[in-house]
């Protein structure tokens, strides 16, 4: 298939799926050409209403991330720096101050959070997971993921995302992403670092502790956490301005 007929499919496939399915009253409004919501169907074919998550679970939630955290993330897809085909069609011709408008768009949208589906993982795998993401190892170099991502573990402004609410699938992949290269940020890279510390056991436990857990802090923290771990306290400044 050629290139050129390859992108129009995808970036055609995205706008059949948000056309057809079937829309309330409400929604339709909502989608009105020339809205800002009309203009994200694309987005919100794979990411949900609002963007509260694909149901399939690996498209994750995006309403109500740091503008700037999403913004970021829109860059580096459109860069290559994280890579999903689709995703890069879909804003490979977008300037840097749409990128920013799509970015708060889905800042401001704030959809209630369904309840976490529970884990199918032994306990103890779980207490592992728990363990990894509010303590960290030490021994090994992993900083405690709320050293960076908030005690909630509901991000920090201006670019930290926040950990719950997202699906197992989508929170191992990312694991997996970082490790082979296929996500990247702004050196130093810290998450990329870290990743390749952790074994793939640990990986499942932690996505499998996150994604069982309830969100009870829905608005990111205002400020970063300190003392901010060395492995990582470098990048979460240089990370918000991509």
């Amino acid at each position: 298939m050629p290139f050129v007929n390859y992108k129009y499919k995808i970036l055609g496939g995205l706008a059949a799926m948000a056309l057809s399915a079937p829309l309330s009253a409400q929604q339709s409004e909502k989608l009105e050409p020339g809205t800002m919501a009309g203009r994200m169907a694309a987005c919100t074919a794979c990411h949900g209403e609002q963007g509260r998550a694909g149901p399939d679970g690996y498209y994750p939630r995006i309403a109500g991330k740091p503008a700037d955290y999403l913004y970021n993330q829109l860059v580096y897809f459109r860069a290559g720096q994280r890579q999903y085909r689709p995703m890069q069609h879909l804003l490979e011709n977008m300037s840097d101050e749409y990128l920013k408008q799509i970015a708060v768009w889905f800042s401001d949208q704030h959809p209630p959070y369904p309840d976490p589906k529970p884990s199918r993982l032994p306990a103890a795998t779980l207490e592992h997971g728990r363990q990894l993401v509010m303590e960290g190892d030490r021994a090994r170099g992993v900083p405690a993921c709320v050293s960076c991502h908030g005690q909630a573990l509901s991000g920090v402004l201006p670019a930290v995302p926040a950990l719950l609410g997202l699906p197992h699938d989508y929170l191992s992949s990312q694991f997996g992403a970082w490790t082979n290269g296929l996500r990247k940020a702004i050196a130093p890279d810290c998450m990329a670092d870290i990743a390749r510390r952790l074994t793939p056991e640990d990986v499942s436990a932690v996505a499998g502790w996150l994604s069982s857990q309830p969100v009870r802090e829905v608005v990111p923290a205002a400020s970063l956490p300190e003392p901010m771990p060395m492995e990582c306290g470098s990048q979460v400044h240089v990370g918000s301005r991509p």
